[in-house]
């Protein structure tokens, strides 16, 4: 911690003038290169596993600062090298992709983008979750680090990630080798805009990010028969009814409510007609929490509550439900590495000023699949924090993340998290 303490204490005349130059040099840029690369981003979105042109582009503009560049990582993935001399290795990543929703937010550069999806249809998508801000910022943050190369000494390593909505890229990234075929970082940064916090503003969360997060289906089969004879049949839709009901009871009183734990079913599939009892019905369901032990209590709890409750209303065995969870869509919580995250908390307000520092309660339970590249066995210590992207008048009535309304403001958004990320990553990298 004495790098954090010096940080602390580091409110110098040089310092002031160092930080005063790189926030000159970030909104110069910004108004030269930044704010049409967010332009094109936003108004060029793709879907998960499918960001090809964003890629390229990516690859384009890492290339052209000196970057030594690698696409095709993990699929659409693109990784950047800038070795500076003996130090540590840092990790800075930024997601990709776009969402399947028509934009609906009003800004005067809408996406009107389409794209053929993973199931073959073609649909709207838009940047609904920021990842243009993200992007964008990596850009700025290799430009200020490839010029600053007198502040820090080691080596640093960017990644664009694909699929990171369907929180799978990540681990593609890292089964395709992004450990073993690039410098595997000591530390990794990422940040992510958000809706809920004053533009420009940042949180620096000291544990505890994002919940874990799982996809599960489970088909619920019965013996179809004619709605007016249900006594005939194994109705599914009332089983799959009951199932719904008995998980929600599974949350409220297996598990500590000191503790955070989620099922939502958002989906629910079956029958053709109003008087044929089907033979089956789909649900499919998001599980999330906050720590390994509830988060297999919870998808063990669904194995037992979907059996239970089909052998109470008469399910045969050789009709039980089928639980499967997906081999994709998951990840484990996101937990920053508390002393990494104080020497870059202590970093930001030493540098950009602590007025700039907000702190707010969790707001939910959200996934994030930064998650992978920071298990406790890879032994990188990570760092994710928040940039805010509202008007601080506009905050209490902002569209949410993921709604075809949402919007931000992409100068204070961009510019602050090109400066959290400079000033983080030299925080970690110091010449010495």
């Amino acid at each position: 911690m004495v790098l954090a303490a010096a940080l602390a204490a580091g409110s110098s005349p040089a310092l002031a003038q160092q930080s005063g130059s790189l926030r000159e040099a970030v909104a110069q840029d910004y108004r030269s290169n930044l704010a049409a690369l967010f332009d094109h981003f936003h108004r060029n979105p793709e879907l998960s596993g499918r960001e090809v042109q964003t890629s390229a582009r990516m690859a384009r503009e890492l290339r052209a600062l000196g970057y030594d560049v690698t696409t095709g990582v993990g699929g659409t993935g693109v990784v950047a090298l800038l070795r500076n001399g003996a130090g540590p290795t840092v990790m800075l990543r930024a997601d990709m992709d776009g969402l399947p929703l028509e934009e609906r937010s009003g800004v005067p550069n809408p996406s009107r983008a389409r794209q053929v999806g993973a199931d073959g249809t073609e649909q709207p998508v838009m940047h609904a979750c920021g990842h243009d801000v993200h992007i964008t910022a990596l850009v700025g943050t290799a430009r200020q680090m490839a010029a600053r190369r007198g502040n820090w000494s080691g080596t640093l390593v960017l990644i664009a990630q694909p699929a990171e909505e369907t929180i799978s890229g990540a681990r593609a990234m890292i089964e395709d080798g992004l450990y073993r075929r690039f410098p595997k970082p000591d530390f990794a940064l990422a940040f992510h805009v958000a809706a809920e916090v004053p533009a420009g503003r940042i949180e620096v969360p000291p544990t505890i990010v994002a919940s874990s997060a799982d996809s599960v289906t489970i088909l619920v089969r019965g013996i179809g028969t004619h709605g007016a004879y249900p006594h005939m049949g194994v109705d599914p839709v009332l089983v799959a009814s009951q199932i719904v009901v008995s998980l929600q009871s599974m949350v409220g009183r297996d598990i500590n409510p000191l503790e955070g734990a989620v099922i939502s079913v958002g989906s629910i599939h079956g029958g053709v007609k109003s008087n044929i009892i089907p033979e089956q019905v789909e649900l499919q369901m998001t599980v999330r929490s906050n720590n390994p032990e509830i988060r297999t209590r919870l998808l063990d709890g669904i194995d037992r509550v979907a059996r239970g409750t089909a052998l109470a209303l008469g399910v045969p065995q050789e009709r039980l439900p089928v639980v499967t969870r997906s081999a994709t869509e998951t990840t484990p919580p996101t937990i920053n590495d508390s002393a990494t995250a104080a020497i870059v908390r202590d970093a930001i307000a030493a540098r950009m000023g602590a007025d700039r520092l907000i702190e707010s309660p969790p707001s939910g339970m959200g996934a994030e699949d930064f998650a992978y590249f920071v298990t406790p066995e890879s032994g990188v210590k990570g760092v994710y924090f928040s940039v805010g992207g509202t008007p601080a008048a506009d905050v209490a009535t902002a569209p949410g993340h993921h709604s075809p309304l949402f919007r931000i403001q992409p100068e204070p958004s961009v510019t602050a998290g090109v400066e959290a990320m400079v000033v983080a990553a030299e925080a970690l990298m110091p010449r010495t």
